[in-house]
Parts: C-alpha cells; structure tokens; sequence
C-alpha cells in the first residue's frame, strides 16, 4: 500500500493522523509536528528522489522551526484561561462567607466551607456566626467578622 500512495502521501497521512491525535489528546504540540510532516509531505512531493536520510532530516529540521514558532506565538499571545484560580482551592475561597462550626477561641476554631470543616483562627466567634475568610494560610482560614 505505501508504494501506491508513496513517500510525499505517507508524510501526509501522517500530518493528517498527528492533526487528528492533536484533537483527540489536546495538548498544543501534536499540531507542531503534523505542520512539520505536511511540509516535508510537500517537499517530498517536489523532490520524489530524496532520500529517506534527507527526508526524516527534513521533518526534524521542520518540527525543531515549527515548535518554536508555536513556543514564540504562545509567549507573545497567551492563552487566557476562563477562571485564573481553578486549581488554587486555598485562594477560591477568600472572600466567602462561612459558618463557625467550632467556637472560635483564643483565637483558634473550626468554620463549615461547603460540605467540609477546615481549621480557622481569628476573632472569637460563637458556633453558628457568619464569618468571611480573609486569607488562607498554611491550611488554616484566618476569618473575619462580617
């Protein structure tokens, strides 16, 4: 089958089958290196006598070129995520308003955050109190009065 096609077909394919990994694994770097197998793909059409030497040097000189074109296209435009603190659990939850679980004393106690109970410190508070955490430190809520 790969005599049928030949080598600028199978350099295409393979362009076609790095697009279509890029999509079902997104990663921003498959498409890199499917850009690189298209070009060689067509260069390889061009030149039907080139070596296979000449041609996998061709993809790797092609894929070196377009990952840092894609690493200077990132840099210069970056790609704004929808929420900058999904993955920082700690700093969602400053500003929230949460309920005393453990009376807070001495400055030390325990406040409900969703369904869990995380340790807080901060003015004292009776159980029951609404409180609104003030920061996030060493996984201890420092909590203020609303």
């Amino acid at each position: 089958m790969m005599d049928a096609i030949g080598p600028a077909g199978t350099w295409l394919i393979a362009a076609l089958l790095l697009g279509i990994a890029e999509l079902a694994v997104p990663g921003v770097f498959l498409v890199f290196l499917a850009i690189a197998a298209a070009v060689t793909g067509v260069v390889v059409f061009a030149l039907p006598d080139l070596p296979v030497a000449a041609q996998l040097g061709a993809f790797a000189v092609w894929s070196a070129v377009t990952v840092l074109i894609g690493k200077r296209w990132y840099r210069d435009y970056p790609v704004e995520g929808g929420d900058p603190m999904l993955n920082d659990r700690s700093a969602r939850l400053v500003g929230q308003v949460v309920v005393v679980e453990t009376e807070i004393a001495g400055g030390h106690g325990r406040v409900l955050v969703g369904d869990g109970s995380w340790p807080a410190r901060g003015a004292d508070a009776a159980v029951g109190a609404r409180v609104r955490v003030a920061a996030v430190v060493d996984g201890e809520v420092v909590v203020e009065a609303l």
